[in-house]
C-alpha cells in the first residue's frame, strides 16, 4: 500500500476557515491536524494542500468595501489570493522540512521534489482556491479533491439560515451545480465554488467535502474510507 499511496498525491482544499478563522488561531486544531497529516506522511501519504483565503480574506475585502464603497471584483480577488498566500506561508511552515520549500501559487507547473507535502495558496482572480485544488488534480494525474472546511455536509438550503436544512451526503455534478449556479463572486462562500465544480465535472473528479474539525473523518477520507460529509461525483 505505502509504495503505491507514495507515486499519488492526495489533494486537499483546506478552507481558510480552519487555517485563521475570524475568532483567531485555533493552535489545539493546528497540532491535530498537523499530527494527522503527518502520521499519513509515515505511512506513505503525499500531499498537496491548497490554502484558502477565510476570514483573513473576508476582513480586508470588507475593509476596502467599507473605505472605498465602490471596488472591482478584480481588486477585491487580489486581496483574497494574498490572503491565501499569507495562510499558505504559515501552513508551509508548519511543516518543515516536511514540505516543499515554496509555496505554489501556480498549480498547473508540476513541481519535482522529494518533499512529501506542497502547500500551495490562491493563484489568480475569478475564482477560489477550490478551482486551484482541481486544477492541481489535472496537473497531477489525481481522481479526487478532500475539501475540508468548517462545514459538516452540503445542505439542500443554507444550514445558518433554515433550521430545517437537511445534509446530503451523495450528489451528482449537475445537481449540485444546479444549487450553487456558474457565477464566482469575491468572498463567495459556497461548499465548493461554482467554477471549481464546472471544472471537476468536466474532469470527472470526484470531491468530498467534509469538516476540517472532525478528523476522524478526514483521516477516513484520506484513506479511501468512509466519512461523515458529502461524496459529489
Amino acid at each position: 500500500m505505502a509504495t503505491h499511496m507514495s507515486q499519488n498525491y492526495t489533494i486537499i482544499s483546506l478552507g481558510g476557515s480552519l487555517v485563521a478563522p475570524k475568532t483567531g488561531l485555533d493552535i489545539p486544531f493546528l497540532k491535530k491536524f498537523r499530527k494527522l497529516l503527518l502520521d499519513e506522511v509515515g505511512r506513505g501519504a503525499r500531499f498537496i494542500l491548497i490554502i484558502g483565503g477565510g476570514a483573513t480574506a473576508r476582513a480586508y475585502q470588507e475593509g476596502l468595501r467599507g473605505t472605498l464603497g465602490r471596488v472591482t471584483d478584480e481588486q477585491l480577488d487580489w486581496l483574497g489570493v494574498h490572503a491565501t498566500v499569507l495562510n499558505a506561508q504559515f501552513v508551509r511552515a508548519l511543516f518543515g522540512a516536511h514540505a516543499h520549500d515554496e509555496v505554489q501559487m501556480n498549480p498547473t507547473k508540476k513541481i519535482k521534489t522529494s518533499a512529501p507535502i506542497i502547500v500551495g495558496s490562491g493563484w489568480k482572480p475569478g475564482w477560489s482556491s477550490d478551482y486551484d485544488a482541481v486544477l492541481a488534480a489535472k496537473t497531477y494525474g489525481a481522481r479526487e479533491v478532500i475539501n475540508i472546511s468548517n462545514i459538516d455536509y452540503v445542505y439542500d438550503k443554507d444550514p445558518t439560515k433554515f433550521r430545517n436544512a437537511k445534509p446530503i451526503r451523495a450528489l451528482s455534478w449537475p445537481a449540485y451545480r444546479a444549487m450553487v449556479g456558474n457565477r464566482w463572486y469575491p468572498g463567495s462562500n459556497a461548499p465548493f465554488d461554482p467554477i471549481a465544480a464546472r471544472a471537476a465535472a468536466k474532469n470527472r473528479l470526484t470531491v468530498k467535502i467534509l469538516n476540517g474539525r472532525d478528523l476522524k473523518s478526514v483521516r477516513a477520507a484520506i484513506r479511501g474510507a468512509a466519512f461523515r460529509g458529502t461524496t459529489i461525483a
